[in-house]
């Protein structure tokens, strides 16, 4: 249906009256237009904007991790770049030049879906990452080991997951690392591996500073879809559009292993991955710490 559009001016509106002629409503315009920008300022002034702080020259105390799409099949931008990133040991994605995927598992609470996400693997045979919290150690203990058993990656996703980006110190945010590296330790008898996600991808540049001062890799993502709402589970289809759509070589994947459409779709989600012509390496891989 077309549309028809009407012109509007000052005068059909009721914004002044008849009597006020066009200069005199200029005037005013434009005096009403300064006075709101001054307000503006004083407000982001106030408030810290990241536009006044980006003016003043002034660094933003935290960030929530985030990308930019493109082209389908083309790896996205993040809100830092990956070279960025490698100053402080830290990535989301890999070489965009081969088909790889980095499969990793966010692990914050066990309710019965990691076990089919462990067979989806192993019949692949895929390594992946798994990050755990304090509470997934403490209550799926024998869930970690079987991880350890099966050749995958347990990294640090800290005790209480925190927004670590609001704690300056470094003896507060080693302790949220710390207590992960311990108990896992107590419960495989193996070392933690020093990979590290920022809880919901919340970080700052002192955050990165500390992890990599206490030996860890930083992990975000170049890759990730609404799976962790246990009440509003995406269906296998918006999973594998998101999933599928969005593959690109070197992508760092993060799922939830909460998530019970991905302990349904995964065994087919990896097959559908290998039949585009991926295949899947490990973290260290990435970093460079593996030998293959």
């Amino acid at each position: 249906m077309k549309q028809s559009f009407q012109k509007v001016s000052f005068r059909n509106t009721k914004l002044f009256p008849q009597s006020i002629k066009k200069p005199t409503a200029v005037l005013l315009i434009l005096a009403a237009s300064f006075l709101f920008g001054r307000g503006v300022a004083y407000v982001n002034y106030k408030t810290g904007s990241p536009y006044m702080q980006a003016m003043s020259g002034a660094v933003l105390s935290s960030e929530n991790w985030g990308l930019g799409f493109g082209q389908e099949g083309s790896a996205p931008t993040g809100n830092v770049s990956a070279e960025e990133l490698k100053k402080y040991d830290a990535y989301y994605v890999g070489d965009g030049n081969e088909k790889v995927i980095y499969l990793t598992f966010d692990a914050g609470y066990e309710n019965g879906n990691t076990e089919a996400i462990l067979d989806a693997l192993k019949k692949h045979n895929v390594s992946a990452t798994f990050f755990v919290v304090g509470h997934y150690l403490e209550s799926a203990p024998e869930l970690v080991k079987r991880m350890v058993k099966e050749g995958h990656t347990v990294g640090n996703h800290t005790y209480h997951h925190l927004d670590m980006s609001s704690i300056s110190s470094k003896e507060s945010f080693r302790k949220e690392m710390d207590d992960v590296s311990g108990l896992f330790e107590e419960i495989t008898g193996t070392k933690l591996s020093m990979y590290y996600r920022p809880p919901q991808g919340k970080y700052s540049t002192e955050n990165l500073k500390m992890a990599q001062e206490f030996g860890y890799h930083t992990f975000f993502w170049s890759l990730a879809y609404v799976d962790w709402y246990q009440d509003k589970q995406p269906t296998k289809e918006e999973a594998f559009h998101k999933l599928i759509g969005r593959i690109h070589p070197g992508a760092i994947v993060l799922l939830h292993s909460t998530s019970k459409t991905n302990a349904e779709i995964l065994d087919e989600l990896l097959t559908k991955w290998e039949e585009l012509g991926y295949s899947f390496k490990t973290l260290a891989d990435l970093t460079g710490e593996s030998s293959s």
